[in-house]
């Protein structure tokens, strides 16, 4: 029977890291018994993950709703980045931040409740891959696959989304006729025009073709701005959407350790009670 190398890498990365090493030396060994030499050597590459990998992974298997409103969430902050102004950019990125910050903690619980420690540089690890994943599809394609070795980093000089909306540079054909008019010889002034016609026998001007492609240029930009306007309530719909689904998370997770706080409260009375009845019949 083949040996699937994907399926061998979803196994060993699910695993916390110091289980890791022994997990994919015995799997290697496993392939290279059964004759697979290529499937043992890929095996063996498969490096140990760090940390903030681990629990940038945990999240992707554990919580796949979030990562998938996630991941549309990141589509929409690039499509909106490309196009709205520095106001709606600024608000979006503050909602950004906060659903960074809420998928990060959630990492860091999971991690703690399957017993491993995440330190405050690990959760600003895990914080940075999320932005990584906001800010690149690429990045993103490889924090959802739940096989990351490393945490990532977001582009040099990546904040979220710009405080101000791009200003596009002014052309400097003005400036440049301006100086080369100043650079030409006066020329005689011209003389007097002809007296024009009266205003019954001036000829209707018809619309110039400049004017025409002016007005059609109008009417595209004025297309574009309502794509525009569409994309950004689409945007923002769906940023509310996530920060529903985290509170709802949240406040799920508090629920479930009340239970298991009340859970442990009532197996402790039981066991008294069970004690207490086994000494009375022994008396």
């Amino acid at each position: 029977m083949d040996v699937d190398v994907d399926v061998v890498a979803d196994e060993l990365y699910g695993l916390a890291p110091e289980r890791f090493t022994g997990a994919r030396d015995e799997r290697a060994a496993r392939a290279r018994k059964a004759g697979q030499s290529g499937a043992a050597k890929a095996i063996a590459a498969l490096r140990r993950p760090t940390r903030a990998a681990y629990a940038s992974n945990l999240l992707v298997r554990r919580r796949p709703e979030e990562v998938a409103a996630f991941l549309e969430l990141g589509e929409a902050l690039r499509r909106a980045q490309r196009s709205l102004d520095g106001t709606r950019l600024q608000a979006l990125s503050h909602q950004r931040h906060a659903v960074v910050t809420a998928l990060a903690r959630t990492a860091r619980q999971l991690a703690e409740e399957e017993g491993r420690a995440v330190s405050e540089g690990v959760a600003h690890e895990v914080e940075q891959t999320l932005r990584a994943a906001l800010a690149d599809p690429g990045a993103a394609e490889q924090w959802s696959g739940g096989r990351l070795t490393a945490g990532l980093s977001p582009p040099v000089g990546f904040t979220g989304l710009p405080e101000k909306a791009p200003v596009r540079p002014r052309s400097e054909r003005p400036a440049k006729q301006e100086q080369k008019q100043k650079q030409q010889p006066k020329q005689q002034p011209a003389p007097a025009p002809a007296p024009e016609p009266e205003p019954e026998q001036r000829p209707k001007p018809e619309p110039s073709r400049e004017a025409e492609q002016r007005r059609a240029r109008a009417e595209r930009a004025r297309a574009e701005a309502a794509a525009r306007e569409a994309e950004v309530r689409a945007a923002e719909q769906e940023l509310a959407e996530a920060d529903a689904r985290v509170a709802a998370l949240e406040r799920q997770l508090r629920e479930a350790r009340t239970g298991r706080s009340e859970a442990r409260r009532a197996l402790s009375g039981a066991t008294d009670r069970a004690r207490e009845a086994a000494r009375a019949a022994r008396e």
